[in-house]
């Protein structure tokens, strides 16, 4: 897994595709082919101390659209049928599931959130986004289904980034 800190560039790119100002962001887990960061991690609380499962944020909007195309497709009732009928499958889902755990509680523990995980896991497929961006930023071979969902999404950077470089904050904290 790739885990750089996040620069101020970073943070205004992220700032640019959420078209929101980034909560919790700890690193970026992975960057898209054209630079940009497309997956962050998250601390498992907001700074208010609101729980926040979600270890792995997909970020860019272009693959989220791509993303939601899929879902729209059915697949994630496939995939969750799938999950029933195929004991490798769902030993290998389980294995994703106890992995996006372990990470998480490394970081720190929320007692609301413990042994909850993201997208669905480790029984159901409820949320694309998290599972490719737990494959994005894992890595191949870690949760199989988002590797399978990561394998049929078109290269959403082909045509450019989803966000024109962004310049960071200035030394006052101005935002772009």
């Amino acid at each position: 897994m790739r885990n750089d800190l996040v620069s101020a560039a970073d943070r205004a790119a992220v700032a640019a595709q959420l078209r929101r100002p980034p909560r919790a962001i700890r690193a970026v887990a992975h960057r898209c082919p054209c630079g940009n960061p497309d997956v962050v991690e998250t601390s498992p609380a907001l700074p208010d101390g609101t729980p926040f499962p979600t270890l792995y944020y997909l970020t860019c909007p272009k693959a989220a659209s791509a993303i939601g195309t899929l879902e729209s497709s059915g697949l994630m009732r496939e995939m969750t049928a799938r999950l029933q009928a195929d004991p490798e499958l769902a030993a290998a889902y389980r294995a994703a599931h106890e992995s996006y755990l372990a990470r998480r509680e490394e970081i720190g523990h929320v007692e609301q959130i413990a042994g909850i995980s993201a997208g669905g896991m480790p029984s159901r497929v409820k949320c694309l986004h998290v599972l490719v961006g737990h494959s994005l930023a894992a890595g191949p071979g870690v949760n199989p289904l988002g590797d399978e969902a990561l394998a049929l999404l078109p290269e959403w950077w082909a045509a450019g980034p989803c966000v024109p470089p962004v310049s960071p904050p200035d030394q006052e904290g101005a935002t772009p």
